[in-house]
Formats: structure tokens, sequence, C-alpha cells
């Protein structure tokens, strides 16, 4: 494989991709159709992959959005595990369980741009600068987002939801 091609690291890839798509979708086989879908349609068309244009995860990712649309219209649960690492593990059982379901809650009432951008910065592991070309943003205006994005989260939290 090249340099140019973008599964020439596909471990590394596959792992944020599937990230990415559990964060957005929820862990297990839905999440796994939607990347198996997502690798046919990159082997399908990695001759139009350039690299000049960003990494092999924001392509992918790209990809990954449209395989989404197409699965699952309405998808917009989100994944507890994504938040496991809010529980410590010497918590009670029921808090850590409340906890989760409260940040889920929270973050199912943020709105799509906040959700997408939380999803790539924590659940695909992008750095604001490839969030930034992804979405066709400046570096620091993906920052600015995602801090308001979290302040945001944060809020709906201390408030419990009553918003």
């Amino acid at each position: 494989m090249s340099a140019h091609d973008p599964l020439s690291n596909a471990g590394e890839t596959l792992r944020s991709l599937y990230a990415y798509v559990a964060y957005r979708i929820g862990p297990g086989a839905d999440a796994e159709d939607v990347v198996s879908q997502t690798v046919e349609r990159a082997l399908r068309y990695r001759d139009s992959y350039d690299p000049a244009a960003g990494t092999p995860i924001a392509w992918m990712i790209g990809i990954a959005k449209n395989c989404l649309a197409d699965a699952r219209p309405d998808a917009a649960r989100h994944s507890d595990a994504d938040v496991e690492q809010l529980v410590d593990s010497k918590e009670d059982f029921t808090t850590g369980v409340a906890e989760r379901a409260d940040l889920h809650a929270a973050v199912a009432r943020l709105d799509e741009r906040d959700r997408e951008l939380l999803a790539l910065r924590y659940g695909a592991d992008l750095s604001a600068r490839q969030i930034g070309r992804l979405l066709e943003m400046r570096t620091n205006a993906v920052e600015v987002a995602l801090h308001r994005a979290l302040g945001r989260l944060r809020r709906s939290l201390e408030s419990g939801g009553a918003a």
C-alpha cells in the first residue's frame, strides 16, 4: 500500500472510526454495521482519497456520516460507554448508573452541532485542527465551539435538565 492509501494504518483508523460511530449511535451491532458499510465504501472509493484534503480518519468519518444518515436518520442516541470514564470504579453501582444516565440525557438535550463536535473530539479523538479540516472551520473556531458545547453540557448537568 502506498503512503496515499487511507487504509494503510487500518487498525488505528478503524478504532477511531468505531469510537466515533459508537459515540453517535451506541456500541454494538448497529455501530458495527455502520463501520462495515463505511469500510466497504472506503475500499470502493479509496482512489478518490486526497491526503492534501485531510487525514485518513477525517475522510473515513466523512463517509461514516453518510452511512449514519442512510442507516439511522433518527440517530440521536448516545452511548453510556463514552461516559464510563466519569464513573469511578470505587463508586456505588447505583450512583454510577445515575450519573451515566444524567450525562446521557444531558448530551441528548444538546443540539446536533454540539453532539457532532463532542463525538468528533471525544468519540473519534480528533484534535481541533482535524475537526476544523473535516468541518471546514478554523481551528480556533472549533476550540471555541467545543468550549461552548462543554459549557452547555455542564450547565445542563448542573440544572438537572430543567431547561
